[in-house]
């Protein structure tokens, strides 16, 4: 609000490919001194953003108009993943957030519904079931094994604390945090070999760091037991692919979950789609919905107008 009472008018532009819901979504909070244009492609955007100071949306459109926004302050992100927005030759001279506490429930879902799969051997049974076999065989149970979470941040938390539920024991991996109530052991970089030993599960849900790239490798991967399965649903950068199938192939891992790939889409000759016990899905595992993440918006616009410290700030350096 102004010196006279008049509330300064923000300039909002919605670029997405569900501009129109995110738009009814907003303008139903009511916010005060909020214009808003939408688009859906980055001619558009292009154009109805040269007056924006405010861009919510999704990083792939945003970063190919950065520099027709000659007016931005704060760019909200749709997604976690902000990679595109991170190009060293992008510029970083406005307030970059992203959508965090909004994946949480929906990657416990994904990684548990695998993880119970493959205890209850959900598949091998339907397969008996189809081929008209009694199977009997005995089930294995989440309860005693051994989760370990490259990653402890909001989903990271989120994954430790279903885990709870099913009585494991949980490890966390990270490259300082250690406030989250319901790891057991913590593990920092020095430490990856002693992390990775005696886990039933691995679960990365890494950010696309410099740090992270590859991280996943031959060493890590064989420092794994033969029992244990592995779960991708960060970013595919985190792992080396080919050092992994090939761990697959010879049978020193039991499984793999894979969400996330270094190529989206996965290429059609790539070593993945042939390499035994892996499930592959086409990064489906924690959407983006509309109500929540406009709701992140709503949320840190009235903290914009306040002048506040905005939730989920991106420290462009440490790339998350």
């Amino acid at each position: 609000m102004g010196a006279e009472g008049i509330i300064t008018v923000h300039n909002l532009l919605i670029l997405s490919k569900h501009a129109t819901d995110y738009q009814n979504l907003i303008q139903a909070a009511d916010l005060p001194g909020l214009s808003i244009s939408t688009a859906s492609d980055i001619d558009a955007g292009a154009i109805r953003g040269l007056a924006s100071d405010i861009v919510f949306g999704e990083p792939s459109l945003i970063c190919r108009i950065l520099p027709q926004l000659s007016g931005l302050r704060w760019v909200q992100s749709t997604w976690a993943g902000i990679e595109t927005l991170l190009d060293p030759s992008l510029r970083r001279d406005y307030i970059l957030t992203n959508a965090r506490g909004v994946f949480g429930g929906l990657m416990s879902e994904y990684v548990f519904g695998y993880l119970l799969a493959h205890e209850r051997r959900i598949i091998e049974r339907h397969a008996a079931q189809t081929a008209g076999n009694w199977d009997n065989t005995l089930p294995g149970t989440l309860r005693g094994k051994n989760l370990g979470l490259m990653g402890v941040g909001s989903i990271g938390a989120c994954l430790a604390r279903t885990a709870k539920h099913f009585g494991m024991t949980v490890r966390g991996y990270t490259r300082t945090s250690e406030t989250c109530p319901d790891v057991d052991a913590y593990f920092h970089q020095s430490d990856r070999m002693a992390f990775v030993s005696d886990l039933d599960y691995l679960v990365s849900v890494l950010p696309n760091t410099t740090d992270t790239h590859r991280i996943v490798d031959a060493e890590l991967l064989a420092a794994l037991p033969q029992r244990a399965v592995f779960i991708n649903v960060g970013r595919g950068s985190a792992v080396d692919e080919d050092a992994l199938a090939d761990d697959l192939h010879a049978g020193h891992l039991a499984g793999a979950v894979l969400d996330v790939f270094q190529e989206e889409p996965l290429p059609p000759g790539h070593i993945l789609w042939h390499t035994p016990n892996v499930h592959i899905t086409g990064h489906t595992a924690a959407p983006s919905i509309p109500r929540e993440i406009a709701q992140v918006f709503i949320d840190n616009y009235r903290l914009f107008l306040k002048g506040a410290a905005l939730l989920y700030r991106v420290d462009f350096e440490r790339g998350y």
